[in-house]
Protein backbone atom coordinates (compact mmCIF):
# COMPACT_ATOMS: atom_id res chain seq x y z
CA UNK A 1 0.00 0.00 0.00
CA UNK A 2 2.77 2.62 0.12
CA UNK A 3 4.47 1.53 -3.21
CA UNK A 4 5.51 4.81 -5.23
CA UNK A 5 3.17 3.79 -8.67
CA UNK A 6 0.49 3.51 -6.34
CA UNK A 7 -0.64 6.74 -5.41
CA UNK A 8 -4.46 7.29 -4.69
CA UNK A 9 -7.37 6.03 -3.06
CA UNK A 10 -10.32 5.10 -4.98
CA UNK A 11 -14.25 5.44 -3.45
CA UNK A 12 -17.03 3.24 -5.63
CA UNK A 13 -20.24 5.41 -4.87
CA UNK A 14 -23.07 5.09 -6.43
CA UNK A 15 -26.97 7.13 -5.98
CA UNK A 16 -27.62 5.30 -2.79
CA UNK A 17 -27.68 6.81 0.62
CA UNK A 18 -25.04 4.33 1.24
CA UNK A 19 -22.60 6.64 -1.19
CA UNK A 20 -21.74 9.10 1.85
CA UNK A 21 -20.65 6.25 4.62
CA UNK A 22 -17.88 4.86 1.58
CA UNK A 23 -17.05 8.96 0.83
CA UNK A 24 -16.27 8.88 4.97
CA UNK A 25 -14.41 6.15 5.21
CA UNK A 26 -12.40 7.13 1.93
CA UNK A 27 -11.71 10.50 3.19
CA UNK A 28 -10.31 8.62 6.57
CA UNK A 29 -8.41 6.54 5.10
CA UNK A 30 -6.74 9.26 2.27
CA UNK A 31 -5.85 11.93 4.94
CA UNK A 32 -4.36 8.71 7.08
CA UNK A 33 -2.13 7.74 4.11
CA UNK A 34 -1.54 11.38 2.87
CA UNK A 35 -3.07 9.93 -0.67
CA UNK A 36 -5.13 11.86 -2.87
CA UNK A 37 -8.52 10.61 -3.25
CA UNK A 38 -10.85 9.93 -6.42
CA UNK A 39 -14.92 9.05 -6.31
CA UNK A 40 -15.57 7.04 -9.16
CA UNK A 41 -19.33 6.51 -10.03
CA UNK A 42 -20.19 4.10 -12.90
CA UNK A 43 -23.51 4.62 -14.48
CA UNK A 44 -25.05 1.55 -16.58
CA UNK A 45 -24.15 1.77 -20.06
CA UNK A 46 -27.77 0.26 -20.63
CA UNK A 47 -30.29 2.26 -18.86
CA UNK A 48 -33.72 0.45 -18.39
CA UNK A 49 -36.13 1.56 -20.68
CA UNK A 50 -39.44 1.70 -17.57
CA UNK A 51 -42.12 3.55 -19.36
CA UNK A 52 -43.43 -0.14 -19.61
CA UNK A 53 -45.30 0.73 -23.24
CA UNK A 54 -46.42 -2.20 -25.14
CA UNK A 55 -44.21 -2.38 -28.02
CA UNK A 56 -45.67 -5.72 -30.18
CA UNK A 57 -47.09 -6.70 -32.52
CA UNK A 58 -46.27 -6.20 -36.63
CA UNK A 59 -45.01 -2.60 -37.29
CA UNK A 60 -44.16 -1.30 -41.08
CA UNK A 61 -40.67 -0.66 -41.90
CA UNK A 62 -41.77 3.31 -41.40
CA UNK A 63 -43.28 2.40 -38.25
CA UNK A 64 -39.93 0.61 -37.20
CA UNK A 65 -37.72 3.52 -37.83
CA UNK A 66 -39.86 5.84 -36.22
CA UNK A 67 -39.84 3.80 -33.26
CA UNK A 68 -36.18 2.98 -33.09
CA UNK A 69 -35.87 7.03 -33.72
CA UNK A 70 -37.80 7.28 -30.47
CA UNK A 71 -36.29 4.87 -28.09
CA UNK A 72 -32.84 6.28 -29.02
CA UNK A 73 -33.80 9.92 -28.37
CA UNK A 74 -35.08 8.55 -24.97
CA UNK A 75 -31.80 6.59 -24.25
CA UNK A 76 -30.08 9.75 -25.18
CA UNK A 77 -32.02 11.96 -22.63
CA UNK A 78 -32.03 9.52 -19.86
CA UNK A 79 -28.46 9.33 -20.66
CA UNK A 80 -28.08 12.53 -20.31
CA UNK A 81 -30.50 12.85 -16.90
CA UNK A 82 -28.22 10.20 -15.57
CA UNK A 83 -24.41 11.95 -16.48
CA UNK A 84 -26.01 15.44 -14.77
CA UNK A 85 -27.40 14.07 -11.44
CA UNK A 86 -24.11 12.03 -11.71
CA UNK A 87 -22.18 15.57 -11.47
CA UNK A 88 -24.28 16.91 -8.85
CA UNK A 89 -23.96 14.17 -6.48
CA UNK A 90 -20.17 13.95 -7.17
CA UNK A 91 -19.88 17.41 -6.20
CA UNK A 92 -21.56 17.15 -3.34
CA UNK A 93 -19.51 13.65 -2.15
CA UNK A 94 -16.03 15.78 -2.61
CA UNK A 95 -17.29 18.43 -0.73
CA UNK A 96 -18.10 16.01 2.13
CA UNK A 97 -14.86 14.46 1.43
CA UNK A 98 -12.67 17.49 1.71
CA UNK A 99 -14.86 18.90 5.02
CA UNK A 100 -13.56 15.29 6.08
CA UNK A 101 -9.98 16.32 6.21
CA UNK A 102 -8.94 14.85 2.77
CA UNK A 103 -6.89 17.29 0.56
CA UNK A 104 -7.15 16.37 -2.88
CA UNK A 105 -10.10 15.07 -3.55
CA UNK A 106 -11.16 14.12 -7.55
CA UNK A 107 -14.60 12.90 -9.38
CA UNK A 108 -14.49 10.59 -12.12
CA UNK A 109 -17.33 9.93 -13.92
CA UNK A 110 -17.62 6.62 -16.54
CA UNK A 111 -20.12 4.25 -18.19
CA UNK A 112 -20.01 0.93 -18.32
CA UNK A 113 -19.68 -1.87 -15.52
CA UNK A 114 -18.32 -1.42 -11.59
CA UNK A 115 -15.95 -4.38 -12.34
CA UNK A 116 -15.09 -3.59 -16.00
CA UNK A 117 -13.96 -0.03 -14.95
CA UNK A 118 -12.41 -1.11 -11.57
CA UNK A 119 -9.88 -3.23 -12.94
CA UNK A 120 -9.36 -0.75 -16.12
CA UNK A 121 -8.11 2.03 -13.61
CA UNK A 122 -6.60 -0.64 -11.08
CA UNK A 123 -3.36 0.79 -12.10
CA UNK A 124 -2.23 3.76 -9.46
CA UNK A 125 -4.37 2.67 -7.07
CA UNK A 126 -3.10 2.05 -3.52
CA UNK A 127 -6.92 1.30 -2.14
CA UNK A 128 -10.03 0.57 -3.11
CA UNK A 129 -13.12 1.47 -0.46
CA UNK A 130 -16.06 -0.23 -1.75
CA UNK A 131 -19.69 -0.36 0.08
CA UNK A 132 -21.43 -3.80 0.94
CA UNK A 133 -24.86 -2.31 0.27
CA UNK A 134 -25.74 -0.26 -2.81
CA UNK A 135 -28.67 0.97 -5.05
CA UNK A 136 -30.17 -2.42 -4.85
CA UNK A 137 -29.76 -3.35 -1.14
CA UNK A 138 -32.52 -0.25 -1.05
CA UNK A 139 -35.05 -2.65 -2.51
CA UNK A 140 -34.11 -6.34 -2.00
CA UNK A 141 -32.50 -5.66 1.38
CA UNK A 142 -29.58 -7.61 0.47
CA UNK A 143 -27.25 -7.06 3.28
CA UNK A 144 -23.92 -8.15 0.42
CA UNK A 145 -24.06 -6.34 -2.45
CA UNK A 146 -23.86 -8.32 -5.03
CA UNK A 147 -20.92 -7.00 -6.88
CA UNK A 148 -18.82 -7.32 -3.93
CA UNK A 149 -17.59 -10.89 -4.58
CA UNK A 150 -16.85 -10.56 -8.54
CA UNK A 151 -14.97 -7.32 -7.65
CA UNK A 152 -12.85 -8.27 -5.39
CA UNK A 153 -12.15 -11.39 -7.24
CA UNK A 154 -11.40 -9.12 -10.39
CA UNK A 155 -8.27 -7.25 -8.75
CA UNK A 156 -5.14 -7.02 -7.19
CA UNK A 157 -5.32 -4.33 -4.50
CA UNK A 158 -6.71 -4.18 -0.94
CA UNK A 159 -10.38 -3.42 -1.22
CA UNK A 160 -11.83 -1.67 1.95
CA UNK A 161 -15.67 -2.63 2.07
CA UNK A 162 -17.75 -0.79 4.16
CA UNK A 163 -20.84 -0.62 6.64
CA UNK A 164 -23.67 1.66 7.39
CA UNK A 165 -22.39 4.95 9.39
CA UNK A 166 -19.05 6.03 9.65
CA UNK A 167 -16.56 5.92 13.24
CA UNK A 168 -12.87 6.71 12.74
CA UNK A 169 -11.23 3.24 13.75
CA UNK A 170 -9.83 2.90 16.89
CA UNK A 171 -9.01 -0.72 17.54
CA UNK A 172 -8.43 -3.08 14.79
CA UNK A 173 -7.82 -6.73 14.62
CA UNK A 174 -6.21 -9.23 11.54
CA UNK A 175 -7.94 -12.51 11.16
CA UNK A 176 -4.59 -14.34 10.65
CA UNK A 177 -3.70 -17.80 9.71
CA UNK A 178 -0.10 -17.98 8.91
CA UNK A 179 -0.41 -18.61 5.05
CA UNK A 180 0.97 -15.94 2.23
CA UNK A 181 -1.89 -13.83 2.06
CA UNK A 182 -2.14 -13.13 5.46
CA UNK A 183 1.29 -12.66 5.99
CA UNK A 184 1.62 -10.28 3.17
CA UNK A 185 -1.23 -7.97 5.18
CA UNK A 186 0.96 -8.14 8.22
CA UNK A 187 3.96 -6.76 6.47
CA UNK A 188 1.69 -4.26 4.51
CA UNK A 189 0.20 -3.40 8.15
CA UNK A 190 3.75 -2.51 9.25
CA UNK A 191 5.06 -0.57 5.99
CA UNK A 192 1.66 1.74 5.96
CA UNK A 193 0.41 4.73 7.89
CA UNK A 194 -3.27 3.71 7.35
CA UNK A 195 -3.68 2.01 10.76
CA UNK A 196 -0.22 3.23 12.59
CA UNK A 197 -1.00 4.29 16.48
CA UNK A 198 -4.22 2.18 16.15
CA UNK A 199 -3.52 -1.33 18.57
CA UNK A 200 -3.68 -3.85 16.69
CA UNK A 201 -5.07 -7.83 17.72
CA UNK A 202 -4.25 -10.52 15.96
CA UNK A 203 -6.18 -13.65 15.98
CA UNK A 204 -6.07 -17.21 14.69
CA UNK A 205 -8.88 -19.53 14.81
CA UNK A 206 -9.96 -22.82 13.37
CA UNK A 207 -8.47 -25.73 13.37
CA UNK A 208 -5.42 -26.47 15.85
CA UNK A 209 -2.10 -25.94 14.71
CA UNK A 210 1.30 -26.88 16.21
CA UNK A 211 2.44 -23.73 13.65
CA UNK A 212 0.34 -21.54 15.27
CA UNK A 213 2.39 -19.86 17.78
CA UNK A 214 5.68 -19.63 15.74
CA UNK A 215 3.76 -17.67 13.26
CA UNK A 216 1.36 -15.63 15.81
CA UNK A 217 5.41 -14.83 17.15
CA UNK A 218 6.57 -13.93 13.36
CA UNK A 219 3.49 -11.32 12.88
CA UNK A 220 3.67 -9.93 16.57
CA UNK A 221 7.15 -9.26 15.96
CA UNK A 222 6.51 -7.37 12.54
CA UNK A 223 4.30 -5.32 13.82
CA UNK A 224 5.40 -4.61 16.92
CA UNK A 225 8.89 -3.70 15.31
CA UNK A 226 7.48 -1.27 13.14
CA UNK A 227 5.76 0.82 16.28
CA UNK A 228 2.54 -0.86 16.70
CA UNK A 229 1.04 -2.03 20.36
CA UNK A 230 -0.10 -5.58 19.51
CA UNK A 231 -2.12 -8.12 21.30
CA UNK A 232 -2.30 -11.86 20.45
CA UNK A 233 -4.72 -14.73 20.42
CA UNK A 234 -5.16 -18.04 18.98
CA UNK A 235 -8.64 -19.36 20.00
CA UNK A 236 -9.45 -22.80 17.85
CA UNK A 237 -12.75 -23.26 17.22
CA UNK A 238 -15.26 -22.45 14.75
CA UNK A 239 -14.17 -19.76 12.43
CA UNK A 240 -16.89 -17.53 11.50
CA UNK A 241 -18.19 -17.18 15.42
CA UNK A 242 -15.04 -16.91 17.12
CA UNK A 243 -14.16 -13.95 14.66
CA UNK A 244 -17.93 -12.13 15.74
CA UNK A 245 -17.24 -13.05 19.23
CA UNK A 246 -14.23 -11.83 19.91
CA UNK A 247 -15.22 -8.08 17.27
CA UNK A 248 -17.98 -8.13 19.84
CA UNK A 249 -15.51 -8.58 23.18
CA UNK A 250 -13.27 -6.38 22.39
CA UNK A 251 -15.43 -3.56 20.62
CA UNK A 252 -12.86 -4.02 17.14
CA UNK A 253 -13.87 -1.17 14.83
CA UNK A 254 -12.00 -2.93 11.42
CA UNK A 255 -11.01 -6.37 10.17
CA UNK A 256 -8.62 -7.26 8.21
CA UNK A 257 -8.58 -10.58 6.34
CA UNK A 258 -7.43 -12.88 3.42
CA UNK A 259 -10.30 -13.68 1.02
CA UNK A 260 -11.77 -15.96 -1.64
CA UNK A 261 -9.43 -18.27 -1.63
CA UNK A 262 -11.22 -20.52 -3.54
CA UNK A 263 -12.87 -20.88 -6.82
CA UNK A 264 -16.09 -19.23 -8.49
CA UNK A 265 -17.51 -22.47 -8.78
CA UNK A 266 -16.58 -24.03 -5.30
CA UNK A 267 -18.15 -20.47 -3.54
CA UNK A 268 -21.23 -21.60 -5.83
CA UNK A 269 -21.60 -25.17 -4.35
CA UNK A 270 -20.11 -24.97 -0.73
CA UNK A 271 -20.40 -21.09 -0.41
CA UNK A 272 -17.86 -18.68 0.80
CA UNK A 273 -16.17 -18.13 3.85
CA UNK A 274 -15.67 -14.43 3.27
CA UNK A 275 -18.98 -13.96 2.18
CA UNK A 276 -19.91 -15.50 5.72
CA UNK A 277 -17.22 -13.36 7.62
CA UNK A 278 -18.79 -10.35 5.81
CA UNK A 279 -22.19 -10.33 7.32
CA UNK A 280 -21.16 -11.27 10.49
CA UNK A 281 -18.90 -8.83 11.36
CA UNK A 282 -20.94 -5.85 10.46
CA UNK A 283 -17.82 -3.50 10.88
CA UNK A 284 -15.75 -2.11 7.94
CA UNK A 285 -13.53 -4.91 6.55
CA UNK A 286 -10.39 -4.81 4.31
CA UNK A 287 -10.03 -7.48 2.13
CA UNK A 288 -6.62 -8.85 1.05
CA UNK A 289 -5.90 -11.24 -1.75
Amino acid sequence: MNAKNDNKVMACVDQSAYAAHVADYAAWAAQRMGAPLELLHVIDRHPEISKGDDLSGALGMDAQEKLLDQLSAEDNAKARSAKEAGRLFLNQLRLRAMQAGASEVDVRQRYGSLQETLVEQEEGVRLIVLGRRGESAQVTQRDLGRNVERIVRGLHKPILTVTDGFAAPRNVMIAFDGGAVTRRGVEMIAASPLFRGLPVHILMTGKENAEAPKQMEWARSKLHEAGFEVVTVIRPGDTESTIATYIAEHSIDLLTMGSYGHSMLHSWLFGSKTTDLLRASRIPTLLLR
